[in-house]
């Protein structure tokens, strides 16, 4: 009969957790010899912390911060993790999945990862360590590190604001590349034929930003220009853009931005040049922020309901936390693109 390796035994009245006496067991040392090498490692010797810390790493082991007596009550604390709360377009997610979380007698948690996998993986780490009911997610894009952490925890996952038919655990959230397409495609039904775009470089902004680019090759255009700029994307970055769009590609008659505040920027300086929009250049954003009908010209942009996500998430979350079996597990919310003056 085939063993199972530790890391996949289902333990703590089939929580799935891999547990101390996992590792203790993976390592071939005593309980108590794991404990100490964990939380007082000058009392082992150097021979038993190695295999100690290579147990750890295989599993993705975290010590539980909680109490011996509390560690398998459930905590109701949902942890979130969002890139960057400075940026207003993952607010209303957030403000969604507090409330819809709180109806149900539960607190979040935010961490704030920036767009560096590797404090992504330092938040997991102190997040799972504390036990939480759920960790909500921004993107699909996890390190090897950070997936083993996961997994071995066993905590519900929902992975948000991205769209793949394999998820970790639960996903809510849209294709960035079909809404890449949908811009070239609006744009170029709309008479532009020298697109541009400005874009954050993170990895989900690319995403939309290649596919934006391959669509309108594919209606014929043989060069889509493009402007990186560091995320998360500011107003002046937008400005900056547009001068260097202007000086290396004169021709373009439309740009699409990763952000509304990128195409803020272009606007102000489409505005302070004298280029009239969209006489000359149409602009179109992304994120429908709250001010985005209130410019003028009033902003073209792509929609996401970032509500949505926060209750679904929320909803995922709960179910999982008491009991109740999730049959479908990804959830598409879609989006649309908001025709204003601008484009």
């Amino acid at each position: 009969m085939k063993r199972r390796n530790p890391s996949q035994r289902r333990t703590r009245k089939g929580s799935g957790a891999v547990t101390l006496h996992d590792v203790a067991k993976l390592a071939g040392v005593a309980p108590i010899t794991a404990s100490r090498a964990l939380n007082t490692p000058e009392q082992v010797s150097a021979e038993a912390l190695k295999k100690v810390s290579d147990a750890v790493a295989r599993t993705g082991y975290v010590r539980n911060r909680l109490a011996g007596g509390l560690a398998s009550a459930r905590s109701r604390l949902v942890a979130a993790v969002v890139p960057t709360i400075s940026g207003p377009v993952f607010l209303r997610t957030v403000q969604a999945l507090t409330e819809a979380l709180a109806e149900r007698g539960y607190q979040l948690m935010l961490g704030q990862s920036g767009y560096d996998n590797s404090r992504e993986d330092a938040l997991i780490e102190a997040i799972v360590g504390r036990r939480p009911d759920g960790i909500v997610l921004t993107g699909i894009m996890h390190t090897p590190e950070g997936r083993r952490r996961l997994l071995a925890a066993a905590i519900p996952v929902v992975e948000t604001w991205d769209l793949t038919p394999t998820p970790f655990d639960m996903l809510v959230g849209f294709s960035h590349v079909d809404a890449g397409r949908a811009v070239a495609d609006f744009l170029l039904g709309r008479g532009r034929r020298q697109l541009a775009l400005v874009a954050g470089d993170d990895e989900r902004a690319r995403r939309r930003a290649h596919a934006f680019q391959a669509a309108a090759r594919a209606a014929g255009m043989r060069d889509v220009p493009a402007v990186y700029v560091p995320a998360p994307t500011t107003l002046n970055h937008g400005r900056s853009a547009l001068a260097e769009l202007l000086r290396t590609s004169p021709g373009t008659d439309a740009v699409f931005c990763s952000s509304d505040l990128l195409a803020l920027g272009i606007m102000t300086e489409a505005q302070a040049r004298g280029i009239a929009v969209p006489g000359q250049i149409a602009v179109v954003g992304f994120g429908d922020l709250e001010y985005a009908a209130d410019l003028h010209p009033a902003l073209t942009t792509v929609r996401i309901d970032g509500t949505a996500i926060g209750r679904q998430a929320a909803q995922f979350i709960v179910d999982r936390a008491e009991g109740r079996r999730v049959d479908k597990r990804v959830v598409d919310v879609g989006f649309s693109i908001v025709e204003r003056d601008s484009a």
